[in-house]
């Protein structure tokens, strides 16, 4: 005599719990991993935006990558036909934009008082950005100076001029864990920070 099964019967009816569980499982993990990758790709953000945050501050108080930045003087320079002279401000065209990276600095727009790199600088910078977030290289890391209007023409006391200094950090990538067998990646977005160079001398900072 066949019969309707009880809503009990119903409930202890394992049959195809385990062919469920097999359809599901990859969703779930797939679940898991992602909300994982999410959590770590916004833990290297906030690692990246430290990192040049450090970089800039270290940047400003240590010696600067380009060595005229600190030897050059302004007194009796002409900057837009004006003439300046000792004690005078210089003002912000006094200095365009001066880029370095780990192979150099260059004059991206003139004028720029020199561009003889200081590969020690850089190396300092760098290994203190990779004490913040180890995964950056050398050529991830990318210093801006330009001009600021600030300094005064013969300061006896340090760098006539202080620059603006952007430290850049660009084409960081991040390996997720869902994409990791394939050796997949995702692009970090590029980091910038500002900062005005303060006695830009010495090789360390706190």
């Amino acid at each position: 005599m066949h019969r309707n099964p009880t809503f009990r019967e119903f409930l202890r009816d394992e049959r195809g719990m385990a062919a469920e569980f097999a359809l599901v499982l990859p969703l779930l993990l797939l679940f898991i991993l992602g909300t994982i990758d999410v959590g770590i790709y916004a833990w290297r953000i906030n690692q990246a935006e430290k990192a040049t945050q450090i970089g800039a501050r270290w940047a400003a108080v240590t010696n600067p990558l380009a060595n005229e930045i600190a030897t050059a003087s302004y007194v009796n320079v002409n900057v837009g036909g004006t003439l300046i002279t000792q004690g005078d401000r210089i003002p912000a065209a006094a200095l365009g934009l001066l880029t370095c990276t780990s192979s150099g600095c260059t004059c991206t727009t003139a004028p720029c008082p020199g561009t003889t790199f200081n590969s020690a600088a850089f190396t300092s910078l760098s290994t203190r950005m990779q004490q913040i977030y180890p995964a950056i290289t050398d050529a991830n890391i990318r210093v801006e100076y330009s001009g600021s209007g600030l300094g005064y023409a013969g300061d006896p006391n340090g760098p006539e001029i202080s620059p603006l200094i952007t430290v850049r950090l660009v084409n960081m990538t991040y390996t997720p864990v869902t994409l990791s067998p394939i050796g997949g990646t995702v692009g970090l977005p590029d980091f910038a920070y500002s900062i005005t160079a303060e006695d830009a001398n010495g090789t360390s900072s706190n």
